[in-house]
């Protein structure tokens, strides 16, 4: 009897062994991964920042812990410049991402989200001595020149307001030390980006305000990246808990995010657009 058959059954059995060990590594296995790499722009207290000890800190730290252990799950956190967040998601270079990420339509095409965990808003900021300055309108009418930091939703809703003479920023702070300054005369940011400078930086929190009403709703989700549907699963069913159970509200006392961030109603979620 020849050798031939016997070789042959014994390659495809190695294969299919092969096989069968790097499908899970092409795409979602159908379980959430035990641990996860979660990406945060550390930049705003108290929302995510870098602590005296140089660890990553803050409020979204803080509930993405919390979200892990209802979950049984382990998290590694990373500082990420914004400019690189959303783009290392989409990759794959990181499972998640959580750094106040309004849920966009737009992004939704390229990652996942998870139910909305607060609710805020773009809110304008000028010098304390500005009065008269309420809405958009009135940026306009006194024809004021308004800085924003690239590739937010407030960069976005300024470009939707073309008649307003604007300047984009790396970062929300270097634009509000050009408003200190007077190179600029407003900033829009999110209504938490003047939590900052109330906790940390009071000499400036002195120097500015917010001007009129919030401008907008905005919804954070904890973005995912596209190929783990599992993981989002995995992240609502906890974070719906989290929501329940009061872990999120107590949360949102300990780091006193007040009225710039509250937490949305049960099911509330953003409208399309």
């Amino acid at each position: 009897m020849s050798s031939y058959p016997r070789i042959s059954s014994f390659i495809y059995a190695v294969f299919l062994a092969l096989l069968t060990a790097l499908l899970p590594a092409c795409g979602d296995s159908g379980s959430a991964p035990k641990k996860i790499t979660v990406a945060t722009d550390a930049t705003l207290v108290p929302m995510s920042f870098m602590n005296d000890q140089g660890q990553i800190d803050g409020f979204d730290r803080a509930l993405m812990e919390a979200i892990a252990k209802e979950a049984g799950m382990q998290i590694e956190m990373v500082n990420v410049e914004w400019a690189g967040l959303l783009g290392g998601l989409t990759t794959g270079k990181y499972d998640a991402a959580i750094s106040s990420i309004t849920i966009l339509e737009e992004r939704k095409k390229k990652m996942g989200f998870s139910i909305p965990y607060l609710k805020s808003g773009l809110a304008i900021v000028v010098r304390k001595e500005t009065e008269g300055i309420a809405t958009m309108d009135d940026l306009l009418k006194n024809n004021m020149m308004v800085g924003a930091q690239r590739g937010t939703t407030a960069y976005f809703f300024l470009n939707d307001h073309p008649a307003i003479r604007n300047v984009g920023y790396e970062s929300y702070g270097h634009a509000v030390q050009d408003l200190i300054k007077g190179e600029l005369d407003a900033v829009i940011g999110e209504s938490t980006g003047t939590l900052y400078y109330k906790n940390k930086d009071k000499p400036v929190f002195e120097k500015i305000k917010m001007a009129g009403e919030i401008l907008t709703d905005e919804y954070y989700g904890i973005a995912v990246r596209p190929d783990k549907p599992a993981l989002i699963q995995t992240i609502n069913k906890a974070l719906n808990n989290l929501l329940a159970n009061g872990t999120v509200e107590r949360l949102h006392q300990q780091w006193d995010l007040g009225q710039a961030a509250v937490i949305p109603a049960t099911g509330e979620q953003p409208t399309a657009g």
